[in-house]
């Protein structure tokens, strides 16, 4: 078995972690690879000495933009990710420190279940990218209202004077879409979530919609070019009367889920939800 690790080197805990988890799995015959910058740690090979295609899983240690670099700068790498929280707002990574041992005793056992998620492509006139949590469109450097027109599979739906919009999928939906007024979708649904940034209009809401059709969004204010940022790790430009393109991809997001996890429990102890007031 060859596992791949990827730390957030600036995470306060994560070169031990890293230390703990490489001597674990070696002592149990893991081959355990990692990038070439990532802090020495005797026994552990460099990524490059191995192909994408033998990696069996990647661990992340960090936070859910750890698991999202990690995508982005090894897009090769399909295997599934077992994420371990060192920061504090976690929603995909949610292995706590004290859970680390077990979950790779279960990991090691098989006792575990892979959870596949959505991944959207967007396509520019400036290049095709993916994104696992969203992609946002935003005046960028305009000090006004940018129009947007929507359409699904080519059908109008609306137009939206706003500072722009965030296209996500489920788990990105706990993100920005989330911070912007957009509704909380459980992991494994298969939908997108449209929702506008401070809409000029306050019955312009968010939408859910189903992943099998075409985005499409059209920039039609006359106005300086916008930003198209893909799960904040890539940033095209469009201009005036340019579209983007949003599809739901062929390439899937997987991730490690353990028998004890509730996805529920996550939401109330990341969100503060108190339940009744007293």
């Amino acid at each position: 078995m060859i596992i791949a690790l990827f730390p957030n080197a600036n995470k306060k805990l994560a070169e031990e972690t890293a230390r703990n988890v490489s001597k674990f799995l070696i002592g149990h015959g893991v081959t355990v690879v990692a990038e070439e910058d990532v802090f020495p740690i005797d026994g552990i090979k460099p990524l490059s000495d191995v192909s994408p295609h033998e990696i069996n899983f990647c661990i992340s240690m960090g936070g859910d933009g750890t698991i999202l670099r990690l995508i982005h700068q090894h897009p090769s790498i399909h295997a599934p990710i077992l994420a371990i929280n060192l920061g504090s707002l976690g929603f995909m990574a949610d292995i706590p420190i004290d859970a680390i041992i077990p979950s790779l005793e279960n990991l090691l056992k098989g006792n575990y279940r892979i959870q596949s998620r959505i991944v959207m492509d967007g396509y520019s006139p400036a290049g095709n990218r993916f994104a696992v949590n969203d992609i946002v469109i935003h005046r960028a450097s305009n000090p006004c209202l940018i129009d947007l027109a929507i359409y699904v599979d080519n059908q109008y739906l609306n137009t939206f004077s706003a500072d722009g919009i965030i296209l996500s999928t489920p788990s990105g939906s706990t993100a920005y879409s989330l911070a912007a007024g957009g509704p909380i979708l459980t992991p494994e649904l298969d939908a997108f979530v449209l929702t506008p940034i401070c809409p000029h209009t306050i019955s312009n809401k968010p939408i859910v919609l189903l992943p099998k059709t075409e985005l499409r969004i059209e920039y039609i204010s006359a106005h300086a070019p916008l930003e198209v940022t893909y799960d904040g790790f890539s940033t095209d430009f469009i201009s005036s009367g340019e579209s983007v393109r949003i599809t739901r991809s062929k390439r899937v997001f997987r991730l490690v889920t353990m028998p004890n996890h509730d996805y529920f429990s996550t939401l109330r102890t990341k969100l503060d939800w108190k339940g009744k007031l007293r």
